[in-house]
């Protein structure tokens, strides 16, 4: 049923779609779309949550008007790219099906959500990773990054780059038990900025951690979507904490998504977005690996990614 509305969605949109999936997306792309987006559905609210390394902006787009605050959040790494697309695709559905105020869509009640429901999209955590693979890069900062990913051999340049533009992978910089992250890093081998699992020298040293960092500080969100690729796996605690509702959402998500409830690995239990949410707030906060594959997934995949997760973001908005 959620997948069906997207569809007619698609089939009745006489004005043209904004957010193309043919696209190799980049910093541009998306500022060019979330400039459109406005400028079609000026409801919309766009500002930014701060600036990257290189000083690229980094947006954020506000659907409704409620006190119940809800964020998704996306390509906090740089090869996982597809999953802002997915939001971008997201914003462009809700939009415009909420303009159009068609019968055909009571299911989900969009006006009561854009009442009592204010939700925040970052699409693009990591704007000079995701250039770094999709043509937005000067071939100067290309060169600075590929002589970081000189130390780490083994991982393909550019296909195998997580981190933001200095070599951290940004999530790794949460005060979530940080110094355990930097143990379990730092004994696999990432001791020294590249291409990924580098934890920087202290957490939230990095522009855009810190940007994203405070954004949620500055709200009240009951709940946190972070979305990355892949595995169709979703994890939803953080160490043993499971706040009230997680595991009752968690399961609606995976029982319209078809992807597994999982909870971490220890190895991976620490410093990241998700986990420094939980631990702060005690709400509940997931991590959905989209798509399955090597990452960056192709985006041939795109449409079944979309279909698989379309259930779990109206869950997130919903519940």
């Amino acid at each position: 049923m959620c997948f069906l509305i997207y569809i007619l969605w698609v089939i009745n949109m006489s004005n043209g779609e904004i957010v193309q999936i043919t696209k190799v997306y980049n910093s541009k792309i998306l500022q060019e779309d979330v400039k459109l987006l406005k400028e079609r559905y000026p409801f919309l609210e766009v500002e930014n949550i701060g600036y990257s390394v290189l000083g690229k902006s980094i947006p954020y787009i506000v659907w409704g008007k409620g006190n119940k605050e809800i964020m998704f959040s996306a390509s906090i790494h740089s090869n996982e790219w597809i999953t802002t697309l997915v939001l971008m695709k997201f914003i462009e559905w809700l939009s415009y099906t909420y303009k159009q105020k068609n019968d055909r869509y009571e299911l989900y009640k969009l006006e009561d959500i854009f009442n009592n429901r204010k939700i925040f999209f970052v699409p693009m955590v990591n704007p000079d990773g995701v250039d770094l693979l999709n043509n937005g890069l000067t071939q100067e900062q290309i060169n600075n990054m590929y002589d970081l990913s000189k130390k780490y051999p083994n991982i393909p340049f550019p296909n195998g780059w997580k981190a933001n533009f200095n070599g951290v992978d940004l999530n790794l910089q949460f005060p979530a038990n940080w110094e355990r992250a930097k143990e379990v890093k730092f004994a696999q081998g990432f001791t020294v900025p590249g291409p990924r699992d580098f934890v920087g020298k202290g957490p939230l040293t990095e522009p855009e951690s810190l940007a994203l960092y405070n954004f949620t500080l500055n709200h009240d969100f009951e709940r946190i979507v972070a979305y990355h690729t892949q595995g169709q796996v979703i994890y939803y605690k953080y160490l043993d904490m499971l706040p009230p509702d997680t595991l009752k959402i968690a399961r609606e998500m995976s029982r319209l998504s078809g992807y597994a409830l999982e909870e971490t690995l220890y190895a991976s239990s620490f410093a990241g977005y998700k986990d420094w949410f939980i631990q702060q707030y005690n709400r509940p906060g997931f991590t959905i690996e989209a798509g399955l594959g090597e990452n960056p997934l192709p985006i041939s995949q795109f449409n079944q990614i979309y279909k698989e997760n379309f259930g779990i973001i109206m869950t997130a908005i919903n519940y």
